[in-house]
C-alpha cells in the first residue's frame, strides 16, 4: 500500500508513477482529497474532545462551588459538543475506510529504473542463456503432453476426471521428477535461506498483506465456510510471517524459503495456452523471500535472481531474462525480472520465475517494521521474492529438452541424487 502521506507531500510523483502503468488518475486524486478531508476533520474532532474535557472540568468546579445552574448548563453544553464529536468521528471513520479501500486497490509505483512500456510486448530482454534454435533435434520438438502420455508420466485425462480441466496428475517417474525439482531448489538455497513449511490455507488479512486481495479475488480459491484462502504462492504466508512485528535491524536481511502447493483459478486463461502444463490450477513451487532494509534491497534482489537462474543453469535449460516494463508489472511490484525457460517441444518461452522487489508496499499493508541499529523510531521493511523453481513449466522444459531419439527422457545430472538411481525416464 502506498504511504498516504505521499498524497499530500509528493502527489505529483505518485501520479506520474501510476501514469507509467497506464492507469486512470481519478482514483488517486479522490484519495488525495479524502486524505486532506480526513486530516481536517481529525483536527476538528480533537478540538471538540478538548472542549468536552474543559467543559467537564468546569462542571466539576461549578458543582464544587455549589453553582447548580452553571453546572447543569455546562453539562448540557458538554453533551451537545460530545454528540457533535461523535458524529464527526463517525464521518472520519467512513472517510478513512474509503481512503483505505482506494489505497488497497492502488498498485505500487514502478521503480525509477523500471523500463517504460504499456504491455508485455514492451518488456526488455536483458540476456538469453544457452539457447541455440538450431541445436534441437526433431525428437526434442515433441510437446510434453505427448511425451508424458506416451511414457505414462502425465495423465491429464484422469486429472480432469478427478478435479476438472487444468488439474494434472503426475505418475511414476513424472511424479518423481516434480518432487526432485522441488528438492533441488530447496537444497541449492539452504545455505542462506531458512526453510519454512507454512499453512496452505490463510486468512483474508494474510492475502491482503501481499496485495492479492482485494484486487485478485476472482483468481483465488476461497473456502467461504472458514473464510480461508488457498495460497496462490508461498509468497503470501512468508510475507505475513512477520506481520505486525518489529524486527531488529541486526536480523536483516531475513531470508526465507518454502515449498508449497499453489492454487490459482487462472480465471482469465480460458482458451489461452491451456494445453498440457502451460496453465494449471494447482502446482508445486519453491519460493525464496527476503525482508530487507532499503539499503539492502538491491543486493537482495540480485541474490534472488541469481539463485533462480542458478537452478535453471544446473538443469542445463535454455532461458532468458526479461526486465518487465511499467505497464506489465504485477500490482504490488516496483521492479520485476522474469525468467522464461525455453521448451523446444512447444517452441515457446515459458515463464518459470518472477523475481520482484516490492519496496515498502507489502510491508506497509502487513505492518512489518524494523528498528534501526542506531535507535530511534521504526521504519517499514522492504520485501523481495522470487520462484526458486516452479514445477509445471520447468517439468515441461526438462521433458522436452532431454527427450532422446528412442522416446525416453534423460534425467539431468543435477537431479540424479533424487531419482533413486535412475538415469532415464522410460515409462
Amino acid at each position: 500500500m502506498l504511504d498516504p502521506r505521499r498524497l499530500r507531500t509528493d502527489l505529483d510523483a505518485v501520479k506520474a508513477g501510476l501514469a507509467r502503468r497506464g492507469l486512470d488518475l481519478s482514483e488517486i486524486e479522490r484519495a488525495a482529497a479524502l486524505e486532506a478531508e480526513e486530516r481536517s476533520l481529525k483536527a476538528t474532532v480533537e478540538g471538540l474532545r478538548a472542549q468536552v474535557r474543559n467543559l467537564s472540568k468546569e462542571v466539576g468546579q461549578a458543582r464544587k462551588a455549589g453553582d447548580v445552574a452553571t453546572a447543569e448548563a455546562k453539562a448540557d453544553e458538554s453533551r451537545r459538543v460530545g454528540e457533535d464529536e461523535r458524529k464527526l468521528d463517525a464521518e472520519v471513520a467512513r472517510i478513512g475506510a474509503e481512503l483505505r479501500d482506494i489505497l488497497l486497490r492502488t498498485p505500487n509505483l514502478p521503480a525509477d529504473d523500471c523500463p517504460g512500456g504499456a504491455s508485455e510486448h514492451d518488456n526488455v530482454i536483458v540476456r538469453v542463456e544457452d539457447y541455440d534454435a538450431g541445436a534441437y533435434g526433431d525428437h526434442q520438438r515433441v510437446p510434453h503432453w505427448e511425451v508424458g502420455a506416451t511414457l505414462g508420466i502425465l495423465d491429464l485425462e484422469r486429472g480432469a476426471k478427478l478435479s476438472g480441466s487444468m488439474f494434472p496428475v503426475f505418475r511414476g517417474q513424472g511424479a518423481t521428477l516434480g518432487r526432485a525439482l522441488c528438492q533441488l531448489a530447496l537444497d541449492r538455497n539452504a545455505d542462506a535461506y531458512e526453510e519454512i513449511r507454512p499453512p496452505s490455507l490463510v486468512r483474508t488479512d494474510t492475502m491482503v498483506s501481499t496485495g492479492h486481495l482485494p484486487k485478485f479475488a476472482d483468481e483465488g480459491y476461497h473456502l467461504e465456510r472458514d473464510d480461508l484462502w488457498a495460497i496462490p504462492t508461498a509468497e503470501v504466508p512468508l510475507t505475513s510471517l512477520g506481520r505486525d512485528e518489529i524486527i531488529p535491524e541486526a536480523d536483516l536481511p531475513m531470508r526465507l524459503m518454502a515449498y508449497t502447493p499453489c492454487f490459482r483459478r487462472e480465471a482469465g486463461a480460458a482458451g489461452r495456452d491451456t494445453r498440457g502444463l502451460l496453465r494449471v490450477h494447482e502446482f508445486d513451487k519453491v519460493e525464496i523471500l527476503s525482508y530487507a532494509t532499503p539499503d539492502q534491497a538491491a543486493e537482495a534482489h540480485a541474490d534472488i535472481l541469481a539463485r533462480a537462474e542458478g537452478s535453471l543453469k544446473a538443469l542445463g535449460l535454455a532461458y532468458r531474462v526479461l526486465d518487465l516494463c511499467a505497464g506489465d508489472l504485477g500490482a504490488s511490484a516496483a521492479r520485476t525480472f522474469d525468467l522464461e525457460v525455453y521448451a523446444p517441444g512447444c517452441d515457446m518461452w515459458l515463464e518459470a520465475s518472477s523475481v520482484s522487489w516490492f519496496s515498502d508496499y507489502q510491508a506497509r499493508r502487513a505492518n512489518i517494521r524494523y528498528r534501526p541499529a542506531t535507535g530511534g523510531g521504526t521504519n517499514v521493511v522492504h520485501t523481495l521474492n522470487g520462484s526458486a523453481l516452479a514445477v509445471p513449466r520447468v517439468w515441461a522444459a526438462v521433458v522436452e529438452t532431454y527427450r532422446r531419439p528412442d522416446g525416453s527422457v534423460a534425467v539431468p545430472e543435477a537431479l540424479w541424487p533424487y531419482f533413486r538411481g535412475a538415469r532415464s525416464i522410460s515409462g
